[in-house]
């Protein structure tokens, strides 16, 4: 696979420069995200690639038969495919740590690629994620992972989102949970968690 595996927004920051990628949710694209990456993690390199599935005309990363029930070889192609899209622009950037952000089907795709190369992330963001599946990790996964909720959330439903968390950690990441009272909408408590995580960890890594 290679960087221009999928249509994209890239924004260089140059080599020792933490390198963030985005992905957006169904019906999103690459432009979702792109104007909050710079205040997410100022001076990041950005990478922000387009679904390459059409859903009824709504771009997402991988098909499904409906909601919650996934094409799991189709997830299985998609996996692979952003793996080698993700280690390209790394190989490339030669960052100082490579992040994530993902909301939604956005968050279900950088999770299954974490599952698959748990090396891959420094840190994630998994805005209100669906894994209705048990993953099979393969390995350590040495992450800091954010996963943030809405407790009303009737696609991402609470209890699934707490076995996720409880997944991560028995793999060896290190999970906070932002929970917010509403349902799939992203809300600031989560735009500023995502914040307060990044700068720590960008601070950490490049001091």
């Amino acid at each position: 696979m290679t960087a221009d595996a999928y249509i994209h927004n890239r924004s260089d920051a140059g080599p020792g420069r933490p390198l963030l990628f985005l992905f957006h949710g169904t019906g999103g694209d690459e432009n979702q995200f792109w104007e909050i990456g710079p205040a997410l993690l100022p001076g990041a390199g950005l990478v922000a690639p387009r679904g390459d599935i059409s859903e009824h005309g709504a771009a997402r990363y991988f098909r499904r038969a409906a909601e919650g029930i996934y094409d799991m070889e189709d997830l299985a192609r998609a996996t692979t495919k952003m793996t080698g899209f993700i280690r390209a622009h790394a190989e490339a950037a030669q960052p100082s740590a490579v992040l994530g952000l993902g909301y939604s089907n956005g968050a279900n795709i950088m999770a299954s690629v974490m599952f698959a190369n748990p090396d891959l992330f420094d840190a994630a963001v998994l805005m209100h994620p669906l894994i209705p599946f048990t993953p099979e990790i393969e390995g350590k996964l040495e992450t800091d992972v954010l996963i943030t909720a809405g407790r009303a959330d009737p696609i991402c439903p609470p209890q699934l989102t707490s076995r996720l968390e409880t997944w991560l950690r028995d793999a060896g990441a290190r999970v906070t949970l932002e929970w917010h009272s509403g349902g799939h909408e992203i809300r600031k408590g989560e735009i500023d968690a995502a914040r307060t995580m990044f700068a720590e960890y960008a601070a950490e890594k490049t001091a």
